[in-house]
């Protein structure tokens, strides 16, 4: 059985409870794995159980005393959740240590150094733990270091790669797996139903199976016009040569498509983005050593693929940068630009 509801981290559940039931659990964790997957979900699951006035044997919250009450609400006083804000590229350094005006008066830091109001525990969450400013995580560092008794900070972040060395060094670091796709789909099924949604079946299944086990992507692909943009993007990456100049035009349509708001934009660039790195991955997997993917549209446009494990590489590493750069509030048409020119330039050097 899921635990706390939260499904396909038993194992990682299991370490929690062990930890806790020796009295081992840490002061300071990095959660690290692919996006979508249930990490911030669990790291709330968890702040929970750990204030929870009257848990139950295996670190499960009760769900009835005031701390759980609270927790569930968003309003515990001894749960601080810290983000980067939608309008910034990075988490801000007063995040952590107050403004000018109120340094080391305000903040998660400061915060955490106040007694439990509720309980016996304080659990900090910094969720985008990728887009830490390096002065901010310096700020950070004594903090994780020694956090203050009874204090558990969790950070979560989509890789090692991505966090400082001196982060990594002060944290243990948990790995979270992408979710099986029948995980995928039966949550999604779940979910639909609940909100009254009557999507076929059949296209629940086929974004679940094409959704590297992230249910946050599984939702966007569950839109028909990302859904069918997918087939035509791996398409025109299969090309050769490339296409780039049909392919920024029908990427920068899928993606204004959105609508005028920024951040639907951007979900669906990353979207674009994450089935472009799917691809590259599958054609450096096939070109070195001959695999052949189960996804039929994968299969589809390898047939009509025979670059190079080297063309393949260079390409899934630009990808990867583009995804890095929606992430800092790149400009989206001048970033799709960039992208696809890149994409194309390798093929017009080997064409001349």
């Amino acid at each position: 059985m899921a635990w706390q509801g939260i499904e396909g981290h038993d194992r990682v559940a299991a370490s929690m409870v062990a930890a806790e039931a020796q009295g081992r659990i840490g002061g300071s964790y990095l959660f690290i794995g692919p996006p979508g997957v249930g990490k911030a979900a669990f790291a709330r699951a968890l702040a929970k159980a750990l204030t929870c006035l009257e848990p139950s044997p295996g670190l499960v919250a009760c769900g009835r005393c005031r701390s759980c009450v609270q927790a569930d609400a968003g309003s515990h006083p001894d749960i601080d959740v810290v983000a980067k804000p939608e309008d910034r590229a990075t988490i801000p350094l007063e995040s952590f240590i107050g403004d000018a005006a109120h340094r080391m008066r305000e903040g998660l830091c400061w915060r955490l150094l106040l007694k439990p109001a509720v309980g016996g525990r304080k659990v900090a969450i910094v969720l985008d733990a990728d887009h830490l400013a390096e002065e901010a995580a310096n700020c950070l560092l004594k903090t994780l270091e020694e956090p203050p008794p009874g204090a558990v900070i969790i950070l979560v972040g989509t890789s090692l790669e991505r966090q400082l060395p001196t982060i990594r060094s002060r944290c243990q670091v948990i790995r979270f797996k992408p979710l099986p796709a029948a995980t995928v789909e039966r949550l999604l099924t779940k979910e639909l139903a609940r909100a009254g949604d009557e999507t076929d079946l059949a296209a629940i299944a086929a974004a679940a199976a094409a959704s590297g086990g992230s249910l946050d992507r599984a939702r966007l692909l569950l839109d028909a016009e990302v859904g069918v943009f997918r087939v035509r993007l791996l398409e025109l990456l299969s090309r050769r040569p490339l296409a780039g100049v049909a392919l920024a035009r029908e990427t920068t349509a899928v993606v204004e498509a959105a609508g005028k708001e920024a951040a639907p934009r951007r979900a669906r660039l990353a979207t674009v983005l994450a089935a472009a790195v799917e691809w590259y991955r599958a054609a450096l997997r096939h070109a070195a050593a001959g695999e052949r993917p189960a996804d039929p549209a994968l299969a589809a446009a390898l047939d009509s693929w025979n670059g190079s494990a080297e063309e393949a590489a260079a390409s899934l590493d630009c990808t990867l940068d583009a995804l890095d750069a929606i992430a800092m509030n790149a400009h989206l048409p001048t970033l799709i630009d960039a992208w696809t020119a890149v994409l194309e330039a390798p093929r017009l050097a080997q064409a001349s």
